[in-house]
């Protein structure tokens, strides 16, 4: 996302004695570094980014009481405080979440509407994936990129033109990144406001969004929401609750089965509250879902996509869908598509516009945790790249990362090493996920 007021880089005055940046510490308890100044906390440990400064003001999401109740430790991220953990620990909530079920509130996130019968179209015109194909309530991942094919935000969309057809496209439900929904809104309206009058942007900046994660989140949910067990992996519906409507995917960021609920907020608590009564089902933080999504090799917003990355060195153009790329039916037509189809070497004859570095998964030789912005180095000590994530992943029992190699180096089992505090810890590239996604895709035939 792009670096908004809710989310700068760390400033001396956000930093650590110790360092220039934010230290990323944090014991197997899961108890986060109590030197740590408390704005660099989530950001430092967890996110490469300092959410806000200490003396501004934090916004909240509909659970807070709860949270809090339930004994959440509670701080700045994406301009909310949120919950990082809770008394059990980082460990067991990541371990819980991939034998049970884990709840998560996620509602910093920005949930958009885009309505008009060119819905579709118009969000088409600002991503590079297709849109107007998209089936009656499928979802897809997408990438909001700027004119240099850089991106902007990463972001998920569904077609909810429920009981139309699949084509007109008009209800597209969109949820973007915490820190970057208002960059991403001002983005859009300026992109949409000439070209598409007749199309509504709506920020419901109200609603609540709760992620229920793990092999049993089916089971408890449909036991509280009957039917939701019909849904597939990327997947939606509009089911009700104690007369309240919900709209959920069967989606999430963990690489787990489980569902994502959008509700209205003043509604949020008690929906909560009806799900942790479950005994599969407990509240899980920040620390935990930043580990899951490490281990199911998923990109953090801000870590390792940014601004200055590119889907090609992203390794994100699999989620460019072949009707958008060159010579699909649809081709181009979106911000930066002149530069990311030449750069693309899968849309040219040419290998001569490779990227100069690409993302790839690491996992260190020696039990020694590799974070956030650690220096990469080849055999002679030539930094080389960067770690954008890492942590020690409890699942895998491994310290695992993520980063950017130059291309000739990106290759499965390349050896380079990584310096933390002094010492060269070697790191082999390594394929992800590191731990193997459980989506639900239907019944097994």
């Amino acid at each position: 996302m792009p670096q908004t007021s809710a989310g700068e880089r760390c400033t001396p005055e956000g930093t650590h004695r110790r360092g220039k940046r934010c230290i990323a510490s944090v014991n197997l308890s899961g108890k986060p570094d109590s030197r740590l100044r408390p704005q660099c906390v989530a950001a430092g440990i967890f996110f490469g980014v300092c959410a806000l400064s200490e003396s501004a003001s934090l916004l909240t999401t509909p659970l807070d009481a709860l949270h809090r109740e339930l004994g959440a430790r509670m701080v700045p991220f994406a301009g909310y405080s949120m919950p990082v953990q809770y008394p059990a620990g980082l460990m067991a909530e990541h371990h819980h979440t991939r034998a049970e079920a884990g709840l998560f509130d996620v509602s910093h996130m920005g949930q958009i509407t885009f309505t008009g019968q060119r819905a579709a179209l118009a969000l088409e015109s600002l991503i590079p994936m297709d849109v107007l194909g998209l089936g009656v309530l499928k979802q897809r991942y997408g990438l909001l990129l700027n004119d240099d094919a850089n991106i902007l935000d990463d972001l998920m969309f569904v077609n909810r033109n429920c009981g139309q057809h699949a084509g007109d496209g008009g209800d597209i439900f969109i949820i973007v990144n915490g820190a970057c929904k208002q960059a991403d809104l001002a983005w859009m309206r300026a992109r949409l406001s000439a070209t598409f009058p007749d199309v509504t942007i709506t920020h419901h900046n109200t609603a609540a969004l709760l992620a229920l994660q793990g092999p049993k989140a089916v089971d408890a949910l449909k036991r509280v929401v009957p039917g939701v067990d019909a849904k597939v992996f990327m997947t939606g519906g509009f089911y009700r609750w104690n007369g309240v409507q919900l709209f959920l995917t069967r989606s999430g960021y963990t690489g787990e089965d489980g569902f994502e609920i959008s509700l209205p907020g003043e509604h949020a608590e008690a929906f909560a509250r009806a799900l942790l009564a479950l005994p599969e089902v407990k509240p899980i933080g920040l620390g935990a879902r930043n580990s899951l999504r490490l281990e199911a090799g998923l990109c953090l917003y801000g870590n390792d996509i940014d601004a200055t990355t590119n889907p090609v060195e992203a390794a994100l153009t699999w989620a460019i869908q072949k009707a958008r790329r060159l010579g699909g039916e649809r081709e181009g037509g979106f911000p930066g598509s002149s530069k990311l189809i030449a750069l693309n070497p899968i849309n040219t004859q040419t290998d001569a516009l490779k990227p100069i570095k690409k993302r790839v998964g690491l996992l260190a030789q020696e039990r020694i945790p590799v974070r956030d912005g650690t220096e990469l180095v080849d055999a002679a000590g030539k930094p080389i790249g960067k770690v954008t994530s890492g942590t020690l992943g409890p699942t895998v029992n491994q310290c695992i990362a993520m980063g950017y190699l130059p291309t000739e180096l990106a290759a499965l089992g390349t050896v380079v090493h990584a310096m933390v505090r002094g010492k060269a810890v070697p790191m082999t590239v390594s394929a992800m996920p590191f731990t193997p996604n459980r989506y639900y895709r239907g019944p097994a035939v």
